[in-house]
């Protein structure tokens, strides 16, 4: 007996999920749970309500993001701050970012994924007021840092939820495509600057993601938890239990408790791990440095070099984010279907060589047609990234672990890089120096996942890692 699947081909229908533990008993009682938990493979509505809350929360992700690099010019008018003491707010607000990308998944190891993802989005969006009401440069910078310490947990612990929960055939794709949805958000970001603000101010534009706070209702009620979290607390207790009852341990157990009980930062850096976190945090400093340099730059360059009005770039960004969804949506069925390694060259080596062709022209007509193409490559490789740290971890500390890398690339690429960027911008007389260091990070990006990486495509997690 099968049944048809999201690509096509027909998988046996999984019998009845049994629990392995106390833990997975209790949450058995969930059909939710229930229907995540049965091995086959099969979708069902559950895996979807999923999908959607991990996607609306990168959509909002990137709507935060893009708002917040399109007001800038108005921003500084406003609060009559020049580039550096911007530069300044913004690594100020990274700072304190940081520290909720390493915490959020740090906690979401110790007490699921679920409720934390909820939680994180709720109060980001409870946060998001605060910022259109800031009366002071420095109140913008505090109520912006705590916007960013909410959201920053987004990136590791929906991924995580995701990854663990739908069939590893389909990972790729699904984390890929529900990490396009930044480029939505991007591009609805590009449609409130451009209308909104124009009517009624830059601050109108920070009010309107406040209504993420009904994604937590739906996270917390119709998504549940991670069976692989749930067993990988199961197993512990039972060691636990066993070691403090005086029995003696199988080998796997011996090995695998000998490293589950050790401090969670500490696992990342155990013979075994090194490697691995080595490479997810390259991967993910490498696309910070470039996403940074985009993010925080790309709409004073196309003002200060081309005299692009706000308008204008705003609706470059709608456009730019959308096609770049393309892009992050394709990789996803490439990963999958082809490799990861062949995913990410792909992207690296398309978007390297339009973006090089887009800082040296002046034409109009080509900064809009190259700019586009880029968006391929540049936003697409966000998705294997993404597929990448989520899957280089054991689900012990699979959340430190994506904390551990993305905290350390942000720290590079939005607290320190900031003083590079702005550095050849002013030493040059213009932001295209530091645009031409992005083909080079995506260059060498692919060239280490090439010849370094592993291949992970259609693994389970636990046949990766244990």
């Amino acid at each position: 007996m099968s049944s048809t699947t999201l690509d096509g081909g027909a998988t046996p229908l999984p019998g009845p999920a049994t629990a392995g533990g106390p833990l997975e008993e209790q949450h058995m009682r969930s059909a939710a749970y229930r229907n995540v938990a049965a091995e086959g493979g099969r979708l069902t509505g559950t895996h979807w309500h999923i999908a959607w809350a991990n996607g609306l929360g990168w959509g909002f992700d990137g709507m935060d993001g893009a708002i917040f690099a399109l007001v800038a010019p108005l921003v500084m008018q406003e609060f009559a701050v020049g580039l550096p003491e911007y530069r300044s707010g913004v690594q100020i607000a990274m700072l304190v970012g940081i520290v909720g990308l390493y915490l959020w998944p740090w906690l979401a190891d110790r007490y699921g994924r679920r409720t934390l993802l909820a939680i994180n989005i709720a109060m980001f969006s409870l946060m998001m007021p605060l910022v259109a009401l800031a009366p002071t440069w420095g109140f913008f910078v505090a109520a912006y840092a705590m916007c960013r310490f909410a959201l920053n947990g987004e990136w590791a612990i929906g991924s995580m939820l995701v990854a663990e929960t739908w069939p590893a055939r389909l990972r790729g794709r699904i984390v890929c495509a529900d990490r396009a949805a930044w480029g939505v958000g991007a591009a609805l970001a590009g449609t409130i600057t451009a209308v909104v603000v124009g009517a009624w101010g830059w601050r109108a534009a920070f009010v309107l993601p406040a209504a993420v706070a009904l994604l937590a209702i739906y996270v917390r009620l119709l998504c549940p938890e991670s069976p692989y979290w749930v067993r990988t607390m199961d197993r512990k207790r039972r060691i636990r239990a066993q070691l403090a009852g005086g029995g003696r341990l199988n080998a796997d157990d011996t090995a695998w408790i000998g490293k589950a009980e050790k401090v969670g930062i500490r696992q990342l850096f155990l013979p075994d791990m090194l490697r691995n976190t080595s490479l997810a945090t390259f991967v993910a400093t490498t696309n910070l440095i470039a996403f940074s340099t985009v993010g925080l730059w790309m709409p004073l360059f196309l003002k200060e070099a081309h005299g692009w009005s706000t308008a204008e770039y705003s609706s470059f960004y709608i456009a730019w984010g959308l096609i770049g969804v393309v892009g992050i949506a394709g990789a996803g069925w490439i990963i999958d279907v082809f490799g990861r390694r062949l995913g990410f060259l792909l992207m690296l080596l398309e978007g390297a060589l339009f973006i090089t062709l887009w800082i040296y022209t002046d034409s109009r007509p080509l900064l809009w047609t190259y700019g586009l193409l880029w968006s391929i490559g540049f936003l697409g490789v966000w998705g294997p990234a993404t597929t990448y740290t989520t899957e280089i971890y054991p689900t012990r500390i699979r959340g430190v672990g994506n904390g551990f890398s993305w905290a350390v690339a942000f720290f590079i690429g939005y607290v320190l890089w900031p003083f590079v960027a702005v550095w050849l911008r002013e030493s040059t007389g213009s932001f295209a120096a530091a645009f031409l260091m992005i083909p080079v990070f995506m260059l060498l990006q692919g060239a280490v996942i090439w010849f370094c990486s592993p291949e992970n495509a259609g693994k389970e997690l636990d046949g990766i890692h244990v």
